[in-house]
């Protein structure tokens, strides 16, 4: 008769400090960079004024192929990343499903924790919700980016006069929202992605995996609000003129 084995009280308590702490610093980080990014730059805030200006320039051509194209490569993104995110969890259900094997492969490899099979079970479990959720993210950024399409397909045509100047404004922001929510569901999706390689340092060592999370919020704060890239995108090099009336940079 098979008794599954129970793992000492303390393990428990420690892993379940390491699922607590994941849970705090991915929703506590999106939380605080949502808040942060109302008042602060960042690359989300940047990049809004960025699309609407690209919105508002849209309204000015006669073509917009270009455009069309544009949100079109956005789209494939997001879609890659949903149809990799499916592979994944077939991947993981297939290990799920053969527990024994892959809890006899973890303990082989050098510096795991020794852990019970439900104990491994459940850090696959929490693995699998990741990338569900990631899954979901994926998918509704993609939606929105082909609500995106429409809109872009819809835009108001250069010098048609029945479309007032403040209906081509209000275009111009809708769509540039429409565009940063498909925007920030994508990031949503890729932050998930940065938690679930975080989670396999799990299977080595409870503390190494606490270690490893508060480390991925480093590297995602330092990315949205202190990157080269986003202050690439805040200096705009502007000319000026010197005594001699000549233009210098």
């Amino acid at each position: 008769m098979y008794l599954p084995a129970i793992p000492a009280a303390d393990d428990i308590w420690l892993n379940m400090l390491a699922f607590i702490w994941l849970v705090f610093c991915w929703v506590g980080y999106t939380h605080y960079a949502d808040r942060k990014a109302k008042n602060t730059a960042c690359l989300a805030s940047i990049l809004h004024l960025y699309r609407l200006d690209w919105m508002n320039r849209l309204l000015l051509r006669d073509q917009r192929i270009a455009d069309a194209s544009v949100v079109g490569n956005l789209e494939r993104n997001t879609a890659f990343f949903a149809s990799s995110t499916l592979l994944i969890l077939a991947g993981l259900l297939a290990v799920l499903g053969a527990g024994e094997r892959a809890q006899s492969l973890l303990q082989g490899l050098p510096f795991v924790a020794s852990v019970s099979r439900e104990v491994s079970e459940l850090k696959l479990l929490v693995l699998v919700g990741i990338f569900v959720y990631a899954f979901f993210t994926f998918s509704w950024g993609m939606r929105q980016y082909n609500f995106a399409s429409v809109l872009v397909g819809s835009a108001p045509i250069v010098g048609e006069k029945s479309v007032t100047e403040a209906e081509r404004k209000a275009y111009a922001e809708r769509s540039a929202r429409v565009l940063s929510m498909a925007a920030h569901e994508f990031n949503l999706g890729l932050r998930a992605y940065y938690f679930a390689l975080a989670t396999l340092s799990w299977f080595i060592n409870p503390w190494i995996f606490i270690l490893v999370t508060a480390g991925v919020v480093g590297v995602l704060y330092r990315r949205e609000f202190h990157s080269d890239v986003l202050r690439a995108m805040l200096y705009t090099p502007t000319p000026h003129t010197d005594n001699n009336n000549k233009e210098s940079v």
